[in-house]
């Protein structure tokens, strides 16, 4: 995505790790769901949550990725809050105008959001999608 540009650092903005191609697939995926959670729930609002959501993920992994590499932090490099939760508070931020939920299920979301990352990488690890289990 940072098309091998570098910053004021001079690190790389990103790395390899990020591609239009990545972002634009986890997009898709989101919009997808979207629909498909609009068409089983009978409401239409879970169109524009499905993309939002997913385009503020994605936005929150990319700002992680660019604030990993400020650290000097390589690719794949684990970080116990920057891997998880500036996607998960990005992609919230986002879907705010159409939702926003109670503080209690934020904190749920964000321990959710912890266990499936790591659990979800180990898994991926397993089965060879992944050279490390994080």
């Amino acid at each position: 995505m940072d098309f091998g540009g570098k910053s004021w650092d001079g690190k790389r903005c990103l790395g390899n790790g990020k591609t239009w191609r990545g972002f634009a697939a986890g997009l898709a995926f989101g919009a997808l769901t979207g629909i498909a959670e609009a068409r089983l729930l009978g409401d239409p609002a879970y169109v524009p949550l499905g993309f939002l959501l997913a385009f503020g993920a994605l936005s929150g992994d990319t700002f992680g990725s660019f604030f990993k590499r400020r650290l000097g932090m390589d690719r794949g490099h684990p970080t116990f809050i920057v891997d998880q939760m500036p996607f998960l508070a990005v992609a919230l931020l986002m879907a705010s105008p159409l939702y926003f939920p109670s503080w209690d299920m934020v904190a749920l979301l964000a321990v959710a959001t912890y266990f499936l990352h790591a659990s979800t990488n180990l898994i991926a690890n397993k089965v060879g999608l992944k050279k490390v289990p994080w």
